[in-house]
């Protein structure tokens, strides 16, 4: 069974970084390209960034392209997202999903970022 476990949310000012990771089981991690996803309250799910198998190629959104780095380490079947000149906007659930949209279904529990003066 795939799941995740997402960790490294918090509250954090205006311009504050936080490192997000997503610790992977249930399925073969170093054959799947990975994304992470956002939602805000009120909001449908937002694609937020994307990693293929090696970590050699990397995608962003718009809104984060710059200030948001994704990572992963296929040997502790973990990905992370660095987080840096955070904003307000950023405020969501952040979870990890297999493939490269916000379509993907959801199978961790997420990690709440709030960003907030």
């Amino acid at each position: 069974e795939v799941q995740f476990v997402e960790s490294g949310g918090g509250r954090v000012q205006p311009g504050g970084s936080l490192r997000l990771s997503c610790a992977a089981s249930g399925f073969t991690f170093s054959s799947s390209h990975m994304s992470w996803v956002r939602q805000a309250p009120g909001k449908g799910p937002e694609w937020v960034s994307s990693i293929n198998l090696v970590g050699g190629f990397t995608y962003y959104a718009n809104s984060v392209k710059g200030r948001f780095t994704i990572s992963r380490d296929n040997a502790k079947n973990t990905l992370y997202l660095q987080m840096n000149s955070l904003k307000p906007e950023d405020t969501a659930l952040y979870y990890c999903v297999i493939g490269g949209t916000a379509a993907a279904p959801r199978k961790g529990q997420g990690t709440q970022v709030t960003v907030s003066s």
